[in-house]
């Protein structure tokens, strides 16, 4: 009553592969294998977005460095 001999798998595997034929089979495995790479996808999309960009701190006065992004005429439009 143990495991299941050699003869046993074969004839399972005879059986589904006449049930289901040889394209479905691989066209179910094809599309679990989309699955995972979207799953890994996203799972890495979810990495890259939990990271913060890094902050720099003026030593001097210990306040925020001013963003590069921003350039000094931006900042004197919207202060005047």
């Amino acid at each position: 009553m143990g495991s299941f001999s050699l003869m046993h798998w074969v004839l399972v595997m005879l059986v589904i592969v006449l049930l289901f034929g040889s394209g479905r089979i691989s066209s179910v495995m094809g599309d679990v294998a989309k699955g995972i790479k979207a799953f890994k996808k996203g799972m890495s999309d979810d990495d890259a977005d939990e990271k913060p960009a890094p902050r720099t701190v003026n030593r001097i006065e210990g306040q925020p460095a001013p963003d590069p992004a921003v350039s000094p005429a931006t900042e004197k439009e919207k202060q005047g």
